[in-house]
């Protein structure tokens, strides 16, 4: 059951890694999937063990049985920590330790780690500590386990309870102060986004599983310099540049933060303002790494966030990257003739980018709509906004107005509805 990894590159600390999944046919998507969060991690995966649960045990999670593999394992290898694939209570983390005599670290941990050596901006930095605060909160009291059972009064004020309240009391004004300063960042970003609202460009979120290729794509088309790494969570604060388009149509596209495989909710609660971007867009470009075995199982888990984010609902345009690498041209054919509003691409080679440039076009062309006014003349500064909002088709000066007939954003066609004609 136990199984020895190669080493990688310049680590910090050595681990054993611990696979919870039940279903054995996800086995090496969770394997890859844990010992790239190694890497990112800067960790050394040493020996893995797995075992499937139906349920964790309440006090160690895993079974007391594999809880003796393990600690053997870990003192066989000198392993620095173990990590566990699942999110842990604070009590199953403590009775781990002692059991193992190292570190155990959970995948919620691991993700929050990486996040953290990632963080760039004063935003995801303000919102990695809140996920991190939000996160510990439930654990604390397994740090004071000698007064767990105290449940305060007369002569039962201890110093144990006096510290835990005190601990929580601060971490609670800490993560209500990060919640009214990551607001204040909202509230830019917010005006930022109003002042490109005032633009006749759609938005578009880039999404998709981490190191699908994002951030390739958006340097791309973009021209931008956006971080490109293998390593999960490489680009982790959202960037926006306008894209032109042919036939003068143009957009304004957001490269977000890689989703991946039951995504801790804490990250979702804590980067709400950044993951946000998604929901403001007009329709969502979901990228997917073909070239992956996994790939539906990672589409799947990006379509899962997207409901939780409430933006499944966005018109999508699905974009099935790297197919320089897929020697099966067949089957990609197939995948995407099967695959409703779909593009094949290399956003390493710019394959396929015509294709993508016109299914674009096409979606930012429904979005705009058509329509026929006649504006008075009194009213004939409209003129100028349709040509400051929309694409003008059609200009003809007539006696009783301007007939115009253009290509508008939503807010626009709602100002010039009294003056549609039939």
């Amino acid at each position: 059951m136990a199984k020895t990894l190669t080493n990688l590159d310049t680590p910090t600390e050595t681990a054993v890694l611990v696979y919870i999944n039940q279903d054995d046919s996800e086995d090496q998507v969770v394997e890859d999937e844990l010992v790239g969060l190694c890497e990112a991690a800067s960790v050394e995966p040493v020996a893995s063990i797995r075992q499937r649960l139906a349920r964790p045990y309440k006090g160690t999670f895993v079974g007391k049985g594999k809880v003796v593999e393990i600690a053997a394992l870990a003192r066989d290898c000198k392993a620095d920590v173990v990590l566990i694939d699942a999110e842990v209570s604070g009590m199953q983390q403590r009775n781990l330790e002692e059991a193992f005599g190292c570190k155990v670290v959970d995948r919620t941990q691991l993700i929050l780690d990486i996040f953290a050596r990632r963080a760039r901006t004063r935003e995801g930095m303000l919102q990695v500590e809140l996920a991190q605060l939000t996160y510990m909160m439930p654990k604390l009291m397994s740090v004071y386990t000698k007064f767990e059972r105290q449940k305060g009064g007369i002569g039962m004020r201890g110093p144990g309870e006096t510290k835990l309240e005190s601990d929580k009391r601060l971490a609670r004004d800490k993560i209500s102060e990060l919640k009214d300063e990551i607001e204040d960042v909202k509230r830019v970003r917010d005006q930022q986004r109003a002042s490109r609202r005032k633009h006749p460009f759609p938005f578009a979120s880039i999404v998709g599983y981490t190191s699908a290729g994002k951030s390739t794509l958006m340097n791309r088309m973009a021209g931008t310099d956006v971080l490109v790494d293998a390593m999960p969570f490489a680009t982790l604060d959202p960037t926006t540049r306008k894209i032109d388009l042919p036939d003068g149509y143009a957009l304004f596209l957001t490269d977000t933060v890689g989703f991946i495989r039951n995504l801790p909710t804490h990250l979702v609660a804590a980067f709400q303002s950044t993951l946000e971007e998604v929901t403001f867009s007009d329709f969502v470009m979901h990228v997917v790494d073909l070239s992956n075995p996994a790939w539906e199982v990672q589409r799947d888990a990006v379509l899962s966030t997207l409901e939780t984010l409430g933006a499944h609902d966005k018109p999508m345009l699905t974009l099935f990257n790297k197919i320089d690498i897929i020697p099966n041209k067949a089957d990609l054919r197939r995948i995407v003739a099967d695959w409703p509003n779909s593009v094949a691409i290399s956003a390493v080679t710019g394959e396929g980018m015509n294709d993508l440039q016109e299914a674009i076009k096409r979606m930012v062309q429904e979005l705009l709509g058509t329509v026929k006014v006649l504006i008075p003349y009194a009213h004939q500064y409209l003129l100028q906004e349709c040509y400051d909002f929309g694409r003008v088709l059609k200009e003809e000066y007539r006696e009783d107005g301007i007939f115009v007939e253009a290509e508008l954003v939503s807010e626009m066609r709602h100002k010039l509805a009294q003056y549609e004609l039939a």
